[in-house]
């Protein structure tokens, strides 16, 4: 979740990394009293997202610069539509330019990229979710961006649900352990609001793991057959996740073979940044 505490953190950090000491160009080339006017202009189409990080930037930098934000996070724009509009101090504006604008072309091209996922699979039953292959650090911003783009968020965090993938299974398998057993014992120890996903890479594992009361089962790197069997066996017992091979081009044939979710780990990690651009008005 995109917290203030976040928001101001993660913001705060950056301006300081991109002026330790100040925003040497600004100081010494434009004047004190100097003010400006500047819009945040699309280059190309996309979905926006990133308003109160890109406010904040500035903000931040002085509390004095107004930012009137045009689009709401979700909102799609088509080349030259004016996203934003920033006035204050010339000085100020300058220098929280570069920060303002990484985090919402990142952010953008995060939910620009969700939302064309999204589009693919309409008409099925299936969700567009992200995963935690995140940039660290920003995990909170991209997962808004994800939202932003019409997706699902799935676990924050490895503090907030149980999800055993091929590694646990295989040191349980090595300790002599069954998976089945271990799931249950694991779920008379845990909230009842836990959720617990299980990964699977073969048919014949899914069995154990429904036996073992897991809530979602996970098909990783699944043939469309193999997904569709999947489906089947596991009927109303868990939901069915497919995981990994997800691409734009696949992923409408994934979605019907009847899963409830697609993780996708490309909406973070492969996503473009959109190009977009902070021009200062000249009167």
């Amino acid at each position: 979740m995109l917290t203030a505490a976040t928001l101001t953190r993660v913001v705060s950090a950056a301006l300081e990394e991109d002026a330790p000491w100040g925003d040497l160009t600004s100081v010494t080339l434009i004047p004190a009293d100097a003010t400006a006017t500047a819009d945040l202009v699309a280059r190309e189409p996309g979905v926006f997202s990133g308003g109160e990080v890109f406010t904040a930037a500035f903000t931040l930098t002085d509390p004095s610069v107004v930012v009137d934000l045009h689009v709401g996070d979700g909102d799609e724009f088509t080349p030259g539509d004016v996203l934003a509009s920033v006035s204050g101090p010339a000085r100020s504006i300058l220098t929280a330019e570069r920060v303002a604008l990484n985090f919402t072309q990142r952010m953008s091209g995060i939910a620009t990229l969700t939302s064309a996922y999204v589009r693919a699979v309409e008409g099925t039953n299936a969700r567009i979710a992200d995963t935690r292959k995140t940039t660290p650090g920003l995990r909170a911003f991209e997962r808004h961006a994800v939202l932003s783009g019409g997706g699902s968020n799935h676990r924050f965090s490895l503090s907030d649900a149980v999800m055993a993938k091929d590694n646990h299974l295989a040191v349980l398998t090595r300790s002599g352990i069954d998976v089945a057993s271990a799931l249950r014992e694991a779920l008379t120890r845990l909230p009842h609001t836990t959720h617990v996903v299980v990964e699977v890479d073969r048919l014949d594992q899914i069995q154990a793991v429904l036996d073992g009361g897991a809530h979602t089962v996970l098909l990783d790197n699944f043939s469309l057959d193999d997904l569709r069997a999947g489906v089947a066996l596991i009927g109303d017992r868990a939901n069915a996740e497919a995981s990994g091979g997800v691409s734009l081009e696949t992923v409408g044939d994934i979605a019907a073979t009847g899963v409830d979710v697609i993780s996708v780990g490309a909406l973070t990690h492969s996503a473009r940044a959109l190009d977009l651009g902070l021009d200062v008005r000249i009167a």
